[in-house]
C-alpha cells in the first residue's frame, strides 16, 4: 500500500479552524465580547496559517519525493514528474494564501459580514486570479504554471482584503452589537 498525500487534505484544517472562528467569533459578538472575538479570530488565523506555513515548507521542500508517492520514478514518468514537482512548488505558496483567505472568511462570517468577502471573492478569483492566469499562461507561454500563478495571486488578493477587513472591523461597524 502507497502512502497517499493531498494538499487539498492540508486545507481541511484551515477549513475547520475557519469553521470554528465563525462559532467562537459569532458567540463572542452575541456576547458583546470585543476581546473575545479578537482572540476568536487571530488564534484561528494564527493556527490555521502557521499549519498551512508549514505545509507549504513540507511541498517547497520536497515535491519531488511528494509526487513520486502517486507516480513511480521510472524514465517513462519523468515528464511528468518534473510539471508535476513545477505545480507543487506553487502549490506550496498556494497553500499559505487558501488557509488565510477561508480563514478570513470564517472570521468575518461570525460578523454576520458576508457581503463584502463574496465581493472579494468574485473579484480576486474571476478578475485578479483568472485574468493573471490566462495571460501567464497564453501570452506569456507558461502554461499550467502560469494557471497556477494566476489562481495563487487571486487567492492572494483574497485573503489581504479578507484580513484587511477583519482589522478593520471596529472602524466599520462590524463589532456594533458588541457593546463591551
Amino acid at each position: 500500500m502507497r502512502l497517499r498525500f493531498s494538499w487539498a487534505l492540508t486545507f481541511m484544517v484551515p477549513l475547520g479552524l475557519g469553521q470554528a472562528a465563525t462559532v467562537r467569533v459569532g458567540l463572542a459578538l452575541g456576547r458583546a465580547d470585543k476581546a473575545e472575538i479578537t482572540r476568536a479570530g487571530w488564534t484561528a488565523w494564527v493556527v490555521g496559517v502557521g499549519f498551512m506555513g508549514v505545509m507549504a515548507l513540507v511541498m517547497w521542500s520536497i515535491p519531488r519525493q511528494l509526487v513520486t508517492l502517486f507516480l513511480t520514478d521510472v524514465p517513462a514518468n519523468a515528464l511528468a514528474i518534473a510539471l508535476a514537482v513545477s505545480f507543487l512548488k506553487v502549490a506550496a505558496a498556494f497553500q499559505l494564501v487558501d488557509g488565510a483567505q477561508v480563514i478570513g472568511a470564517g472570521m468575518l462570517r461570525g460578523l454576520h459580514d458576508t457581503r463584502w468577502p463574496l465581493m472579494f471573492a468574485l473579484f480576486g478569483y474571476w478578475g485578479v486570479g483568472l485574468g493573471i492566469g490566462a495571460w501567464l499562461a497564453f501570452a506569456a507561454d507558461w502554461k499550467g504554471v502560469g494557471i497556477w500563478i494566476g489562481l495563487a495571486s487571486g487567492l492572494a488578493v483574497v485573503a489581504v482584503l479578507m484580513l484587511a477587513r477583519w482589522v478593520l472591523r471596529e472602524r466599520i461597524g462590524l463589532t456594533r452589537s458588541a457593546h463591551a
